[in-house]
């Protein structure tokens, strides 16, 4: 299944002991899923799957898949190794997994390639490649990604590289058919949609869920009238969302607005400060016209 549409990431929850609010994650599915939705990522990074154990990240992978299975909803899955990506032939729900470009090491262009080629072969489940260059480190050209989009297994591109650049440009203006490109840069969403893309995996979506999936909508319908200034309006809320390291804002926006018990992250992430959390309010605010 080629993944379009809306996807939202989910933070992991956590309560007043610590520990991963279960409870809190199914009703925050539920909730993004009835708003628009079309499907969810479980440990993704909005997730912090790097300060889960084993144990909690199995808890949170069959939370959302509960509730994915009972709407009937896509859903990505972290996983970025061939034992990760096998694993998950257990699970049904699965549509996809969510697999990164080769953080840190910086093996070249043609490395990369062959190295998604492995795992895309080895995977019982399709793959969603997660393109960040300025987390991995690794640039990837508009040839490349057009290469990257053809492999046999790879049903999506989450394209993530800090703008709209001419790779950008170059990559959507000739896209392999039966690969999405899902915008991953939430406050460049609109710019994206409107060149192209398929939709978009959004953390800032746990706020104003239904106006991004509209603005997808909109672009997908060609309505520019609607989607140009949606999306300008929601470009400004993302930016505060995403003034501190992600998720610590949308937490505490969630936490303020009675969502989650605490707005609490792990390290090495530190809570969001208060005068982050103040802009972002403000912005939900003056989007809404009511708090969210």
């Amino acid at each position: 299944m080629r993944p379009t549409g809306l996807y939202v990431p989910l933070i992991t929850p956590f309560d007043e002991r610590g520990v991963v609010a279960v409870d809190v994650l199914t009703a925050l599915a539920d909730e993004v899923l009835a708003a628009g939705a079309a499907g969810l990522v479980a440990l993704g990074t909005t997730g912090e799957p790097h300060a889960l154990d084993d144990a909690e990240q199995r808890r949170v992978v069959d939370a959302v898949a509960a509730v994915c299975r009972e709407r009937r909803a896509g859903l990505l899955v972290g996983a970025h190794t061939i034992d990760a990506l096998r694993a998950l032939a257990e699970r049904p729900e699965v549509t996809a997994a969510l697999c990164l470009v080769p953080p840190f090491v910086r093996p070249g262009e043609e490395a990369v390639l062959a190295h998604l080629a492995r795992l895309a072969e080895a995977s019982p489940l399709p793959l969603v490649v997660y393109h960040v260059p300025y987390r991995t480190g690794q640039q990837l050209s508009a040839g490349v990604l057009h290469r990257l989009a053809g492999l046999p297994g790879v049903v999506g591109i989450k394209h993530a590289v800090g703008g709209i650049d001419a790779d950008t440009v170059a990559f959507l203006a000739d896209l392999p058919p039966g690969c999405a490109v899902l915008g991953g840069e939430d406050a460049y969403i609109s710019p994206l949609l409107a060149l192209g893309g398929h939709g978009g995996i959004l953390a800032s979506a746990h706020v104003a869920t239904a106006d991004y999936a509209a603005l997808i909508a909109a672009w997908q319908a060609g309505d520019v009238a609607r989607a140009r200034p949606l999306g300008h309006r929601l470009a400004t809320l993302s930016a505060a969302l995403f003034a501190e390291p992600n998720p610590s804002v949308i937490k505490a926006v969630l936490h303020a607005r009675g969502r989650i018990p605490t707005p609490a992250v792990r390290p090495p992430l530190l809570p969001a400060t208060p005068a982050a959390m103040a802009r972002a309010l403000r912005c939900v605010d003056e989007l809404t016209g009511v708090p969210a």
